[in-house]
């Protein structure tokens, strides 16, 4: 087993709602009110922090786009995004 991995277990209630184990919250980063994603894959499921899987799932399909428009340095950036500055000033 990995050095930073760990079992924690919860018990289903009636209405099938369980409580996730604090040490788990704490690793998701996850509090009162936050949603989390049940990831099935075959007979496994992951839990994990929607919020953090929505942005990975946008890192993930944004790899390479900066490249195909041409920007390929941070300074490429700095003046789109002057340029961009600029257009709604002048709007």
């Amino acid at each position: 087993m990995l050095a930073n991995a760990f079992i924690d277990n919860a018990k289903v209630m009636a209405k099938g709602q369980v409580t996730i184990p604090k040490d788990v919250r704490k690793v998701l980063g996850i509090t009162s009110g936050d949603r989390i994603s049940f990831i099935v894959e075959g007979n496994t499921v992951r839990i994990v922090n929607s919020a953090v899987y929505a942005m990975q799932m946008l890192q993930n399909e944004m790899i390479g786009e900066a490249e195909r428009t041409g920007l390929t340095s941070d300074e490429d950036v700095m003046a789109l995004v002057k340029e961009l500055r600029n257009e709604d000033e002048n709007v």
